[in-house]
């Protein structure tokens, strides 16, 4: 049996997410509820559960206060929350799962594998931690991102990935210094996640890190120069864009 607690801030959100466990989900035993952080960070350190379906907003706070008042974190987390909102995007950096309400049914079945997988690896502990450090919003903190591959995860500083390609459904990252993972997501998924860390999508097959330029070479067509000597494809469309953002570059 997986022994879960749920923490929503209505009594409806737990009712109902409690009736999808136990009709849908075969071996999960609910061992509380609650719908605030004190309440919450009592129950858990009551309990010790497993896996904990967290609302992001709830009565008295968020679910990362919660996180971040529990010493040991031993378990996993499946975050749910009725809005895309800015965290969501921290979640997918750390490769935690979240359930967007109304929750699927068929989402949260496969949610809820995924989760048994990850507390089978005993990864869950790191993927929290690194969580809680990327919402920390104080200047020149550094960012890292959570990579899956078949091996296990790799935890990868943002500014050492020099580019992506694209490989299928699957990404190949190049990472410094001589680091090559593929990742079992496609590049359009890492495209969301870096267009905010100086990260260009400078053609179909290419996610580029913009500080890893060494410089853009007109002939042949026009090709991007890496700093490892790698020359990379850009589509003509991207192009100004492509010169405007290296100009604003600090």
């Amino acid at each position: 049996m997986l022994n879960v607690v749920i923490i929503e801030d209505e009594i409806r959100s737990q009712e109902t997410l409690k009736s999808l466990l136990t009709e849908f989900c075969d071996d999960v035993n609910v061992l509380g509820m609650a719908g605030n952080v004190r309440d919450a960070v009592a129950l858990i350190n009551k309990v010790r559960p497993e896996l904990i379906f967290l609302d992001i907003e709830l009565q008295t706070g968020t679910g990362f206060d919660v996180l971040n008042q529990i010493g040991e974190r031993n378990f996993d987390v499946i975050f749910t929350t009725a809005f895309e909102q800015y965290a969501i995007k921290a979640i997918k950096f750390s490769s935690l799962d979240y359930l967007l309400k109304p929750i699927d049914i068929d989402e949260l079945q496969e949610a809820l594998e995924k989760a048994r997988k990850r507390i089978d690896r005993q990864e869950s502990s790191k993927q929290l931690s690194l969580l809680l450090k990327n919402m920390d919003e104080r200047p020149n903190q550094r960012k890292k991102i959570c990579l899956s591959t078949s091996e296990g995860l790799e935890f990868i500083d943002i500014e050492n990935i020099r580019y992506c390609e694209a490989n299928g459904s699957y990404t190949n990252f190049n990472i410094k210094p001589d680091v090559k993972l593929i990742v079992s997501k496609n590049l359009k998924e890492y495209e969301s996640l870096l267009s905010d860390h100086s990260f260009m999508r400078v053609h179909n097959s290419f996610l580029i890190n913009l500080h890893e330029v060494k410089k853009f070479v007109k002939s042949e067509g026009g090709y991007i120069l890496m700093n490892d000597g790698t020359q990379i494809a850009i589509s003509q469309s991207k192009r100004d864009e492509f010169m405007e953002r290296m100009m604003s570059l600090s």
